[in-house]
């Protein structure tokens, strides 16, 4: 079952075509890698995709309906996504921050209940980052900021879950921890768009890999399939060939221009 489909959008930003007739396609159950160089346009189609921004052209599907024709609360409460800058101007407490994953739900007083805080806590504890709840967020290093912001799309419940360079400030037992929790939520039913600029760990949790270059969509399917020493090179600009080894695969430039 598709639950966030893109068809034909594009985005100009400053004047600029930055994304140029995108179709992408995001089905329940799905982990999919989305990979380009800095500047691409990865970002901005993330920031699409989650309703933040107006296609130029093309439209976006969020099961089955328009996005543009929902409302910013009813859109979040399917669709959360986990940006590269998680700084906040405020010293809020993480367990605070990550309740606020629940405001799309809250009733029309905005109060928490139990159920919400439950939800809050169990999204810490996934993370393995309880023992945080109660210090400041400006206390906490990148890596802990980035696992809050995770934690907090977690408690927002969504059908569809948005990350750019999720991996990027973690260490090797949290990455490990969070390809485990995505596995988790995408045999749950959850669809997983995962945003880097290079293909590596990450790769081996994609069922596809998308490859998207000056804002166009190059390629997409199996990792096996879509990433040749012809797409490697119009993507990143670099020689390199596809390994497959038991962790996984493994793409390996070679030294040199191209």
């Amino acid at each position: 079952m598709t639950l966030l489909e893109a068809r034909g959008v594009g985005v100009v930003l400053g004047g600029e075509r930055v994304l140029r007739g995108v179709d992408l396609v995001l089905d329940a159950g799905e982990v999919v890698l989305l990979a380009g160089r800095n500047g691409a346009g990865k970002t901005t189609l993330l920031r699409l995709l989650a309703g933040l921004l107006p296609p130029a052209s093309g439209v976006v599907h969020l099961q089955g309906q328009p996005l543009a024709t929902l409302g910013r609360r009813a859109s979040a409460q399917r669709i959360a996504l986990v940006p590269q800058d998680t700084l906040t101007p405020f010293p809020y407490r993480v367990f605070e921050l990550v309740l606020m994953g629940r405001a799309p739900h809250l009733g029309p007083l905005g109060f928490e209940t139990r159920a919400d805080h439950a939800l809050a806590i169990k999204a810490l504890d996934r993370l393995g980052i309880e023992a945080l709840a109660e210090r400041s967020i400006f206390e906490l290093s990148g890596g802990e900021r980035q696992l809050v912001a995770i934690a907090r799309a977690l408690a927002q419940q969504p059908r569809v879950l948005l990350l750019d360079e999720p991996a990027a400030h973690l260490d090797l037992a949290h990455r490990q921890r969070l390809g485990g929790l995505l596995r988790e939520l995408s045999r749950a039913g959850c669809s997983v768009l995962l945003v880097s600029h290079d293909l590596g760990p990450l790769m081996a949790l994609a069922d596809r890999v998308a490859l998207l270059a000056e804002g166009r969509l190059l390629a997409t399917g199996p990792a096996t399939r879509v990433l040749t020493r012809d797409t490697l090179r119009a993507t990143f600009g670099v020689e390199a060939e596809l390994l497959n080894t038991p962790a996984g695969p493994v793409v390996t430039p070679r030294a040199g221009p191209v």
